[in-house]
């Protein structure tokens, strides 16, 4: 039976489609509900589109203990066993995180534990790269707790940073990997939780993204940041 996965986005949603197109036609695993704090996130059009149930729950000036009993409702209703942060940019609830705690992740647009924590999303953690004199950034999937990017780190892989990059060519670079790294890094944990002793899984998520289309020519420019 396929692992039922809940990715929870607050804006377009770009990662969602990249799980949504990946696990289309899995046998291990399904997209089965969509979350999202912003009623007018292009993640739920993007769920809709794909006849994924999808739900707005509003967290803003409401008690976490009532966004918690709403997300646990939801998730247990959907029969939801593993959770994919997508560009959601709300703490998770820590009630929600106990209760799927290992089951739980997130991609990060960089190598954490630098340029991480509160505030540290999207264009402000590139730009913060940028600042900072970095000549390698690149994408985190790591395991969701209770404090923004503190989680146990899944899987990283590095995306050079060039001269004259600017926050949009860098935020475009990092990702296209985030959308290759990510479902493989999902799919992986999806597997561990059917075959918890198993060993395959991240070994494989390293070899098929660095086999997948364009990866090469990506990491080419490393040696020579041209």
């Amino acid at each position: 039976m396929s692992v039922r996965i809940a990715v929870f986005a607050s804006g377009g949603g770009s990662n969602l489609q990249a799980l949504i197109e990946h696990f289309a036609n899995s046998d291990e695993a399904m997209i089965a509900l969509v979350v999202s704090d912003r009623a007018e996130a292009g993640a739920l059009a993007r769920a809709q589109a794909a006849k994924i149930p999808a739900i707005h729950i509003r967290t803003r000036e409401r008690p976490i203990d009532d966004v918690s009993a709403d997300m646990l409702e939801v998730l247990e209703d959907q029969r939801i066993e593993l959770i994919a942060l997508a560009g959601y940019l709300k703490l998770v609830p820590p009630a929600v995180t106990r209760k799927f705690r290992d089951r739980i992740m997130n991609i990060h647009p960089a190598l954490l534990p630098a340029f991480g924590g509160k505030g540290m999303f999207g264009n402000h953690v590139h730009a913060a790269v940028l600042s900072a004199g970095c000549r390698v950034t690149g994408a985190t999937v790591h395991h969701v707790d209770d404090r923004y990017d503190e989680g146990s780190i899944i899987a990283q892989w590095p995306v050079p940073v060039l001269r004259g990059d600017t926050v949009a060519s860098l935020a475009a670079r990092v990702l296209r990997m985030e959308h290759r790294l990510y479902p493989l890094a999902v799919a992986a944990l999806a597997r561990r939780l059917r075959a918890p002793d198993a060993t395959s899984g991240l070994a494989d998520v390293f070899r098929m993204a660095a086999s997948a289309d364009g990866i090469e020519a990506e990491m080419s420019s490393l040696a020579g940041l041209e």
